[in-house]
């Protein structure tokens, strides 16, 4: 009943073994913190990652290793198009991150792919993946068990809670994300929120083509397909799933339960 894949195209994200075969798609949420502790972080090398306050100076993240930004050349563009770059004396430093002065990591767990940028004013909270040529934005607030795709952006204030973003994800501005899942190619509006808590106690529970169903969560946000777009201001009810290629009109407030593929919500 509403598995991954009628969701979502999972043949290139890294971990689409969180999403079982036959079981819901709002499984991998509660799969999400035993998948996370599971997964291997590195240890960095070079300049230390002060942890719990913002980063003194700008470090660049290349094969492992932290080194400060002095006497390189940062080329700020768009990293999701892999247009961020880091030279040496006029030689690239191929697949290099850029981790701002002023950007807070608290904890030790964060795997941070290549080409990656993250903005002076994030906070990072472990433990969290940041896949490859992601951007993590000012102001940006991920709270932990974050797991985000290659070539995502979480935006501009947007703040994330136990929520997976898969690749080219886009949360660019002013969103909430609270226990959530985004599917490839999402785009949301500015000041979209996903409300993850009914305001009665108790679990979240799901309406399906086949009725309600017990999720078996009591934080339950949105779940969005492959291509679905939000408008600005927008609000899922928990327990909102779309499915692929959806689009939510501005200013709306979508009932939680399925909204079947190319559904159009106003």
């Amino acid at each position: 009943m509403l598995p991954a894949t009628d969701f979502f195209e999972l043949s290139g994200f890294e971990h689409a073994a969180i999403f079982g075969d036959t079981v819901p798609v709002w499984t991998a949420l509660a799969r999400l913190k035993v998948y996370m502790d599971g997964l291997p972080y590195p240890e960095f090398a070079g300049e230390p990652l002060s942890i719990g306050k913002p980063l003194a100076d700008t470090l660049i993240l290349h094969q492992g290793k932290l080194i400060l930004s002095e006497g390189l050349e940062i080329e700020f563009g768009d990293a999701t198009k892999g247009k961020l770059k880091v030279f040496r004396a006029g030689v690239q430093l191929v697949g290099a991150s850029v981790l701002m002065a002023g950007a807070v990591f608290v904890g030790r767990r964060f795997n941070i792919g290549s080409g990656v940028l993250v903005e002076s004013g994030a906070m990072l909270k472990s433990p969290t993946v940041v896949g490859e040529q992601t951007e993590v934005r000012q102001g940006a607030y991920l709270r932990g068990y974050c797991l985000v795709g290659k070539r995502c952006v979480v935006g501009h204030v947007t703040e994330v809670k136990s929520t997976i973003f898969l690749d080219d994800a886009k949360a660019g501005h002013f969103a909430y994300l609270g226990d959530s899942i985004l599917g490839n190619q999402v785009n949301l509006g500015a000041g979209t929120k996903m409300a993850n808590l009914r305001f009665m106690s108790g679990e979240v529970p799901v309406r399906t083509p086949e009725g309600m169903v017990a999720s078996g969560l009591r934080k339950f946000g949105a779940i969005l397909g492959d291509q679905v777009q939000t408008g600005c201001n927008s609000v899922t009810n928990p327990g909102a799933l779309l499915g692929r290629n959806s689009m939510v009109f501005p200013n709306t407030t979508v009932a939680s339960g399925y909204h079947a593929n190319g559904s159009i919500i106003r």
